[in-house]
């Protein structure tokens, strides 16, 4: 198979068929894979208690592997020794190595200064300015989901450290769709998130070839996904499913 973008109006419209059968298989359950990984205490999906729950994890979701870091947060959160992590005001009047101590207990925190530093200053964005809760910056956008992102990656970005990130913002917001009841406009700006599968499976799609950047990637689904009319986040599961299966079914 060749690994270049493909040139010609009949590689792309093959292209573009291929993926077209890869979304239909996934959204007829075809695509095996786990379950959703983000473990949680099943908190009322509008919650103060749930947006933080799903926020604050986020925030550290980087060179680790995504269950084992969900696993991490729902022991943190259930262990009344740690579970202060997750009430901004009070992570932002603690101490550093009082923080540090519960949030590596359970690996939540695996760079230890770093993963507890970006926590810690997350918390203090939140409880300075949000009355502690990540709803309120979400609906600070009127919940439009590009005002959202580009708020936390550029203007704001000091005030959301990593979570401000390309992967991450969109991460972040893709996961506020799913376990909250955030009232989220235009959900189909969210970026398809260029992790090691989806990177994978658009090479094996022939898309672009080895050595391609994640803004890259990212950049390319955007347009495909707007000129096929398929949600990203769906697009996203049925890539990264694909690539764990080691790209079965072949299509």
């Amino acid at each position: 198979m060749s690994t270049g973008v493909p040139q010609t109006s009949t590689n792309l419209e093959v292209a573009f068929e291929r993926i077209k059968e890869l979304h239909r298989l996934y959204s007829q359950g075809h695509l095996k894979g786990p379950e959703k990984h983000e473990v949680n205490p099943g908190l009322p999906a509008d919650s103060k208690e749930n947006y933080l729950y799903f926020t604050l994890p986020c925030s550290v979701n980087f060179q680790r592997r995504s269950p084992e870091m969900w696993a991490s947060a729902l022991n943190t959160f259930d262990d009344q020794d740690t579970d202060f992590v997750f009430r901004p005001e009070v992570v932002g009047i603690a101490s550093p190595p009082m923080v540090r101590e519960a949030l590596t207990k359970y690996r939540l925190a695996l760079l230890t200064n770093k993963h507890t530093q970006t926590w810690v200053e997350i918390c203090r964005t939140l409880a300075n300015y949000y009355d502690g809760n990540p709803e309120n910056v979400l609906a600070e956008y009127d919940f439009d989901v590009p005002r959202i992102i580009g708020a936390v990656q550029h203007e704001k970005k000091h005030l959301f450290p990593c979570l401000g990130g390309r992967k991450l913002s969109n991460y972040w917001i893709f996961v506020m769709t799913q376990f909250t009841a955030a009232p989220l406009r235009n959900t189909h700006e969210i970026s398809i998130i260029p992790d090691t599968h989806v990177i994978k499976s658009t090479i094996h799609l022939g898309l672009t070839p080895p050595g391609v950047s994640s803004a890259t990637v990212e950049n390319l689904w955007r347009d495909i996904l707007h000129r096929l009319d398929i949600h990203p986040t769906e697009m996203h599961s049925a890539l990264w499913r694909w690539s764990r299966n080691g790209f079965q079914p072949d299509i």
